[in-house]
């Protein structure tokens, strides 16, 4: 009895939860406004100093956001000089090195395209100290990449990071041959045509942030930067990194911390929840405009190394992003449907030829498999970068 009554109180709290369970879709996803985006940071360092515009789109959307172009953009001194942005295109606004005075502050500001007007606060320059050091560790069977560094006159406290990756890696199977449209033959790859080898890259997309302001010293030790899995294509040979440091003042760094718990931590009601995105950024004659963004000035401090699969547990092995299984047989003359399969499926056809078949010093066809699994290019380059550096 005493469990039947058990199953009874289950029952009726599973039909509250069921009752009480209402389809939540807030205004803000079907909201027509799209709000300016500025990203990035007035660059006192050696660097080009490089501000991207675009616009937010609407989650229920199908549209991808874009650039704002024709716009007039400004790095301002706080009661003293401009310096205007060169456009590049699709929202990108350059200006070299500006070796600004660290005495005074600085903003953007910013005439868009249907002359609205924004700015950012005036903020003071922030000394970056150099990055000390980039390692890995193995950790839950995945290579995870962290920083090291620190600030011995103890005034940074608060730091972001940005990346740049870039890896080497092969197709599945290295063709030698590759057909001629012209002669409608099979013939040698020449170099010009090597499709094995090529090298890819990615940007950061995810908020990495620190902080030491409850520390004594102003030391980050082992911040985990990016975590790679151990079957990634990433790091089957050779993996690079391009780390770049930024100090940031204590607003900058709430800011990026909520902006990463409103994108990267939300799953479940004991997560962090959406907080209200206030940065440094504002429509001149309409304060009330949401503007996304925040608007730092530092110098950029960068480091790069480099990772090789030997570095790696032994067994780490990775997952070749298509399914090509083992290589089929094309013959010239098939004995079995009298058909010549390199012509029909070669040559006319779209498989990739892999090495020749020899019988008695003659070729008598080919092996073969689809361009996913032969051809590197699809998805990489097979230009070295000039920055590259073998072991």
């Amino acid at each position: 009895m005493k469990g039947k009554r058990y199953i009874l109180i289950l029952l009726l709290l599973g039909g509250i939860y069921n009752a009480c369970k209402k389809p939540y879709n807030p205004k803000i996803v079907d909201s027509p406004n799209h709000y300016l985006v500025v990203e990035g940071v007035i660059n006192n360092g050696s660097d080009s100093t490089i501000i991207k515009l675009s616009r937010t789109v609407n989650i229920s959307g199908n549209v991808s956001t874009s650039g704002v172009d024709n716009c007039a953009v400004s790095v301002e001194a706080e009661g003293g000089a401009a310096y205007s942005l060169t456009p590049r295109g699709n929202g990108t606004y350059v200006i070299p090195a500006l070796n600004l005075d660290v005495s005074k502050k600085y903003r953007v500001h910013i005439i868009t395209n249907d002359n609205k007007e924004y700015a950012s606060d005036y903020v003071e320059v922030k000394k970056t100290q150099p990055i000390d050091s980039i390692g890995f560790n193995i950790k839950n069977g995945n290579m995870q990449v962290y920083a090291n560094t620190h600030d011995a006159s103890n005034s940074s406290r608060y730091y972001r990071w940005s990346y740049e990756e870039t890896w080497r890696f092969h197709a599945k199977y290295q063709s030698a041959y590759m057909v001629d449209p012209v002669a409608k033959a099979v013939v040698f790859r020449p170099p010009s045509e090597y499709n094995y080898y090529c090298f890819a890259g990615a940007k950061s997309s995810t908020i990495v942030i620190g902080s030491s302001a409850k520390l004594s010293q102003d030391v980050i030790y082992q911040q985990p930067v990016t975590t790679i899995a151990s079957t990634s294509e990433k790091i089957e040979m050779r993996y690079s990194i391009l780390l770049k440091q930024y100090a940031l003042t204590k607003e900058a760094y709430q800011f990026w911390e909520n902006m990463k718990k409103n994108t990267e931590q939300l799953g479940s009601i004991f997560d962090a929840q959406p907080s209200q995105l206030t940065g440094n950024i504002h429509n001149l004659k309409d304060p009330a405009e949401p503007v996304i963004g925040y608007i730092s000035v530092t110098n950029i401090q960068s480091k790069r190394v480099f990772i090789d699969n030997a570095d790696l547990p032994r067994d780490w092995a990775p997952t070749y992003p298509y399914d090509c299984g083992p290589l089929d047989t094309a013959l010239f003359f098939n004995p079995k449907t009298k058909q010549n399969d390199v012509l029909g499926i070669i040559i006319n056809g779209n498989a990739i030829p892999v090495l020749d078949i020899t019988e008695k010093m003659n070729v008598i066809g080919y092996t073969y498999s689809s361009i996913e699994c032969t051809d590197c290019r699809i998805r990489g380059r097979v230009q070295t970068p000039s920055f590259w550096k073998e072991r």
